[in-house]
């Protein structure tokens, strides 16, 4: 599609920056309204731009015209695998794939856990200047992640580490559950990731275990 704008949600795996696909990558929160709304914004900025943006659930929404097709931007399940078949060719779709940077991701969910656990578990682990919540990820996490890199608090409680691992908590904004995103180069690595970090997370002493 040649674009020149992505927007995707911070949940979407990190394959789109790596792969170099877009000269401009824009990251939201969770949800459609917001992917759109940056897409709108991206068009709004430049009128030539080629804008589009996806979920980490599936879809592709198209912010500006590409070609014949006009703008839609709502969920299309066809457009992305026309895409896919062009963009291989000759070749076996397999080949294409194996081409992208190795990148795996999995996420799961503690139901029943109380928004105010979910409040307390974000504000321990976002308090303090950003040297001082890294060395924190690193006493807690660096066991299972290794050394951490950065943070981003866009919709939750995002780690990244030095080794390409993720590891994302964030509250459910419509029912009392805690999830977490984990990412990592190999699919048994962000399954064993992410069970371990939720195992860490609720056994923080910041938690009320009588409501969970």
């Amino acid at each position: 599609m040649a674009a020149d704008v992505v927007v995707t949600p911070v949940s979407s795996n990190t394959v789109l920056e790596l792969s170099g696909a877009a000269p401009k990558v824009v990251r939201t929160r969770i949800g459609s309204p917001y992917v759109i709304r940056a897409m709108m914004d991206a068009a709004d900025a430049d009128a030539s731009a080629r804008v589009c943006g996806y979920e980490a659930n599936g879809g592709l929404l198209l912010g500006s015209a590409v070609d014949d097709l006009a703008p839609l931007p709502t969920r299309d399940a066809l457009l992305p695998i026309i895409a896919v078949v062009m963009n291989a060719r000759e070749r076996p779709l397999a080949e294409v794939v194996a081409e992208l940077p190795p990148r795996f991701t999995f996420s799961d969910r503690v139901a029943d856990f109380p928004q105010e656990n979910s409040a307390a578990l974000i504000a321990f682990l976002s308090h303090g200047e950003e040297d001082e919540q890294l060395a924190r990820i690193a006493r807690l996490f660096g066991e299972i992640a290794g050394f951490p890199t950065g943070i981003d608090t866009t919709d939750g409680y995002r780690m990244s580490f030095a080794d390409g691992a993720i590891i994302h908590f964030r509250p459910s904004g419509n029912a009392p559950e805690l999830r977490c995103y984990s990412e990592a180069e190999a699919e048994e690595k962000a399954h064993d990731l992410n069970a371990r970090a939720l195992q860490l997370a609720l056994s923080l002493p910041v938690l009320d275990k009588g409501q969970h």
